[in-house]
């Protein structure tokens, strides 16, 4: 079992690899969980498919044990499905001691952290990502969030986990679009730090698509130690943290113009780091090269890298709403060169519609 440990100024806390599976999940879980009561918050379909293994592995070691089960999609991180769940928390008897085990998806993990850092003001957090998009993006660094119906993960806190296990093989029967979305940001972690990891995704892109455990275990390991390294620098978005946001400007604009259901957050990252290229290309950062490169691994990845009609207006106008901007400035991230990225803050929508154009 590989680890990589998250080093922060207030907490630290490690991220397992365990490339064994489950039979790893009791020595990595020792002395992570406060209290005896636990709330293990999965979807409808991860609830068949792992919550037995860990249920069983939580009982043994002596911890009560309740579910809450949430709808699979976007569409949970709502007010609506918060209230239920803290109403499931105050059921359970969840107390300050008491945890919150996030098994699934990056929805799941999103929502499941943001009760664990807003009930009783703070409760333990443990991340069990079982998709490709929570083990390699949004189980690490403690942003947790709901969305508004104006933008994505607008309403959240920064709340670090007490502990983040990853077991590849949930990658497995992970279904094909699935899989897709999370390479989305396996792709970005590339382009945005690491010129030589582009080389190797090229290169084992048919061992990842066929899901080979060890080249998975290998590209999981890389791809977290990128994200570590930007977060322990910039746990809180000020600065630094925010090259992780490329493709992400326009790709959230995307999913909110669409309402969150056309497009997964991968695919739509996928597009929106195209366009955010093509931005730069137009501002004379990058060359088409670094476009056709960056589109030809996404097509290898299964991702689309246009809109089949981009409508910009409603996609500009949810940009506005995007948190990170600044004095009505739209903030942007945008390539330089391979492995590197910079944080743009000067540009209104005016511009950014004639150099999408």
């Amino acid at each position: 079992m590989k680890s990589i440990t998250v080093n922060l100024k207030n907490k630290s806390y490690p991220i397992y690899i365990a490339s064994e599976g489950w039979e790893e999940l009791p020595q990595a879980i020792e002395g992570k969980i406060r209290g005896k009561k636990v709330l293990v918050v999965c979807d409808e379909n991860i609830l068949p498919l792992y919550y037995n293994s860990v249920k069983s592995v939580l009982i043994s070691m002596g911890y009560q044990t309740d579910v809450a089960v949430i709808p699979p999609g976007e569409a949970s991180k709502s007010f609506d499905r918060a209230q239920r769940l803290y109403t499931k928390a105050l059921e359970t008897g969840l107390d300050r001691s008491s945890s919150i085990i996030a098994l699934g998806g990056g929805v799941t993990g999103d929502l499941a952290g943001f009760i664990a850092a807003t009930y009783m003001r703070g409760i333990g957090l443990i991340q069990i990502p079982t998709s490709l998009l929570a083990q390699v993006d949004s189980s690490i660094g403690g942003k947790v969030a709901i969305n508004h119906p104006l933008a994505k993960n607008i309403i959240g806190a920064f709340y670090q986990p007490n502990m983040v296990f990853i077991d590849p093989h949930t990658l497995i029967s992970l279904p094909l679009r699935e899989f897709a979305t999370g390479m989305a940001e396996l792709i970005k972690h590339a382009f945005i730090a690491d010129q030589d990891f582009i080389s190797w995704l090229e290169d084992k892109m048919e061992a990842l698509i066929s899901r080979d455990i060890q080249t998975l275990s290998d590209a999981l390991y890389r791809s977290c130690q990128i994200k570590v390294s930007v977060v322990e620098q910039d746990e809180k978005e000020t600065g630094l943290r925010m090259i992780l946001n490329f493709g992400h400007t326009i790709g959230h604009a995307i999913e909110a113009a669409t309402g969150y259901s056309k497009y997964t957050h991968g695919e739509a990252v996928a597009m929106g780091m195209v366009y955010e290229s093509k931005i730069a290309m137009n501002m004379g950062l990058i060359s088409q090269d670094y476009i056709d490169r960056l589109v030809c691994i996404l097509k290898k990845a299964n991702l689309p890298t246009q809109l089949d009609t981009p409508e910009w207006d409603p996609i500009i106008d949810r940009m506005a709403y995007d948190k990170k901007n600044m004095d009505q400035r739209i903030v942007l991230v945008l390539p330089t060169r391979y492995g590197k990225v910079e944080v743009f803050k000067d540009l209104n929508p005016d511009q950014i519609k004639r150099l999408l154009k």
